[in-house]
């Protein structure tokens, strides 16, 4: 098979650090290559490198067809249409106009390819992610891109967006393109990928098929093995440490109580809509509500006050954390010290970085972290504030296996301590592995509560059934 893009020998340094060190890569048309590795290992420098974005010290690069790459963050203008994003930079013209008529004419076609049926005179700012991600991708093979490159794409999908990305991929692969296709989640690989190449440390330690297994692929990637990808250590259940009552906020959720006990996790599943995150939100006091009350060990907690609640001992992890839980012009030390200005510990400090693993050093602005291991400093500052209770919303997205179960483990040394999780999540085997207990909620509404052991279509069962008022 002659390879669309051939890379021998890849080495590239960032300063003293040495990001990729002799990384070999071949892209064939009509095959999904899968890059698996940890947060930091290198895939996306990888990307870069291969995208000319980056230049790179050593290694040879070959190529036989044009190469697009669809980022994590999106490279749309929201205030545009979705016909004016998918010729941005190359609108058709007439006579030195823009060309309206043509664009109309064509961005049909282009949407009909990826199986997206919108107007194109629809701004994207309207669109989900999952849309405009398509939108991306319809862009892309309009340049006629025989190299097609996904940087974590299903990072903020749902199950069914997810579902019809990989549909739109493996057409795609059937109708010739070659796909780099970068990932965290397992189950995605298995069921899509046709080569795997593991990268660790910048080096590549493997290229496997596609019917290699979840854990021969986790000891590559991580270069150990991990017994238990849901390693929950049960507690004794102590006194309540949060208690959420008929907390309602009018038209977005209604009449929610959910206790969480010290030494305990308590998981919130529910599709996306059914109010989750708002609740997580609304609890910590950064949004307000109409009325009920959030009590952290016994005291009422006054509405909207996001400083009370800290002084009281709740913490929250936000799911957007560039948006809510960084600063990312800030320093990765100065971003672990956000919640604790007051009280510099440089030795707690470090300490925190070590058992989280964190590549950076403390002095490093924390916008050249990888996603995985900024999400790592948005924990760490917590962590380092040491609250009784602590809500984590989408804590592991973005995050490869590896440090996943640290973050688990980070849990169960929590929990360990008399401290307390309300853990929210849309990966239903993480919600149901590390919680202890799981409120299900659906339409604004608690549809149900179930015990440890509880399976997927248990929780889904009561994720889609209606509630009557």
């Amino acid at each position: 098979m002659n390879p669309l893009i051939t890379a021998r020998g890849i080495t590239k340094h960032f300063g003293a650090t040495k990001a990729l060190d002799g990384v070999d890569l071949d892209i064939n048309a009509g095959e999904v290559h899968v890059l698996l590795g940890e947060n930091g290992a290198g895939k996306s420098t990888l990307v870069k490198v291969l995208a000319g974005i980056h230049g790179h010290d050593a290694g040879t690069i070959e190529g036989h067809a044009s190469l697009a790459v669809i980022h994590q963050e999106l490279a749309l203008v929201p205030e545009l249409s979705v016909a004016e994003n998918l010729f941005l930079n190359r609108l058709p013209r007439r006579y030195g106009f823009v060309d309206r008529a043509e664009m109309r004419r064509r961005a049909p076609k282009l949407l009909e390819r990826v199986g997206l049926n919108v107007d194109p005179n629809a701004k994207v700012r309207d669109l989900g992610i999952a849309q405009q991600q398509m939108i991306e991708i319809a862009r892309a093979l309009d340049k006629n891109a025989g190299v097609l490159i996904l940087d974590e794409p299903t990072a903020v999908l749902t199950e069914t967006e997810t579902d019809r990305l990989l549909e739109i991929m493996a057409q795609l692969r059937d109708n010739g393109v070659g796909l780099v296709f970068i990932t965290h989640h397992l189950d995605e690989i298995q069921r899509i990928a046709d080569r795997i190449t593991i990268l660790r440390d910048g080096r590549s330690v493997g290229v496997l098929g596609p019917r290699a297994t979840t854990q021969h692929m986790i000891e590559l990637m991580v270069g150990r093995p991990i017994e238990e990808q849901y390693p929950r250590a049960q507690q004794r259940p102590g006194q309540p440490l949060l208690r959420i009552e008929n907390l309602t906020k009018r038209g977005v959720f209604e009449n929610i109580s959910i206790e969480v006990h010290a030494g305990e996790v308590v998981g919130i599943a529910g599709l996306v809509g059914a109010g989750r995150t708002e609740v997580a939100r609304a609890a910590f006091g950064v949004d307000g509500y109409d009325h009920g009350t959030v009590a952290v060990d016994g005291k009422p907690l006054p509405r909207h006050n996001v400083q009370a609640a800290i002084k009281a001992g709740l913490g929250l992890v936000p799911e957007d954390r560039k948006g809510q839980g960084l600063v990312l012009t800030a320093t990765v030390g100065q971003n672990l010290e956000l919640v604790t200005l007051d009280d510099r510990d440089e030795e707690r400090l470090h300490d925190i970085a070590g058992k989280l693993r964190i590549k950076g050093r403390v002095e490093q602005p924390v916008k050249e972290l990888s996603g995985g291991n900024q999400q790592k400093v948005v924990i760490g500052k917590w962590l380092l504030a040491d609250p009784k209770v602590l809500i984590l919303d989408e804590p592991t997205r973005g995050v490869d296996v590896g440090a996943k179960v640290e973050i688990y483990e980070l849990i169960n040394r929590m929990t360990a301590q008399g401290r307390a999780v309300l853990l929210v999540s849309s990966d239903l085997p993480e919600v149901i592995g590390m919680s202890d207990r799981v409120v299900v909620m659906a339409h604004g509404r608690v549809a149900g509560e179930l015990s440890k052991g509880a399976t997927q279509d248990q929780v889904m069962a009561l994720a889609v059934q209606e509630i009557s008022a």
